[in-house]
């Protein structure tokens, strides 16, 4: 399940690195090609539905035999891990294990919302990659102005006009955290390390972490928020062990550094 300013296409690399059997499937979430609109009255209940019905139907066609013995491993990273893990408090008979990536939960990012309204009132895609890149994710100007030039700023591009909808819902979005830390199937929290303890991320990371005590957090070394882009073989690696710990029931209350 990804999370926002990206696509199914931008996790490919991810999905060529593991080696799994049965299918995997990245969801391109509405706002994305071929999916569509967000639609009328969108909220993360919205996005929540949408993953709950792609389980269902999953479950339905492995069988309800083979899906009540295995069930789905999720993994959800950044906007889509708070998707994920709500999902999976909604369907626990179909998930099999939950490892979440960076997952965030408001408030985040509301500081920028009313630029980012102002710039898709005015079709600005241009400032709106901007803005999630420099006020939210905190990178420099001058990594901004490289990604501006580069071949990946078109692709970011489309990607930011559900932007200002999509951080609204997270930021109105109700949680219980105390329902998290009931899950029953192993659950993998991954951070990488150049965030810990360090806004936007490791705070939040943080405070979903001390919700899941049973959580097992691993803190993946050279790695930020983008590791599906910049390190896709070492985020696929970090991805497999965490179901190879959950094939083996063995995922507790550790924490670990791989």
């Amino acid at each position: 399940m990804p999370g926002v300013m990206a696509d199914a296409a931008g996790w490919q690399p991810v999905v060529d690195a593991l080696d799994v059997a049965g299918p995997v499937y990245v969801l391109n979430r509405r706002g994305r090609q071929p999916s569509g609109a967000l639609g009328p009255h969108y909220t993360l209940r919205t996005e929540i539905d949408d993953l709950v019905h792609v389980l269902d139907a999953i479950v339905a066609a492995e069988g309800a035999e083979q899906a009540e013995e295995q069930g789905v491993d999720l993994f959800g990273w950044s906007f889509g891990g708070l998707v994920a893990l709500e999902s999976a408090a909604q369907r626990l008979e179909a998930v099999h294990s939950l490892t979440l990536y960076e997952p965030v939960v408001r408030p985040f990012g509301h500081h920028v919302l009313d630029a980012l309204r102002q710039a898709a009132a005015a079709d600005d895609l241009d400032r709106a990659v901007e803005i999630v890149n420099r006020d939210v994710s905190g990178f420099t100007a001058e990594y901004v102005a490289r990604l501006r030039q580069s071949a990946a700023w078109e692709v970011l591009r489309p990607l930011a006009a559900p932007l200002a909808q999509e951080l609204t819902a997270l930021n109105e979005h109700p949680t219980e955290p105390d329902a998290w830390g009931e899950l029953p199937m192993p659950v993998t929290l991954l951070l990488g390390a150049e965030n810990e303890g360090v806004p936007p991320y490791g705070d939040v990371f943080a405070r979903i972490a001390s919700a899941l005590p049973r959580a097992r957090v691993v803190v993946m070394p050279g790695q930020g928020h983008l590791a599906h882009v910049q390190d896709p073989e070492s985020l696929a690696r970090h991805l497999q062990q965490a179901l190879g710990r959950a094939g083996s029931r063995a995922c507790e209350t550790d924490t670990c550094l791989s």
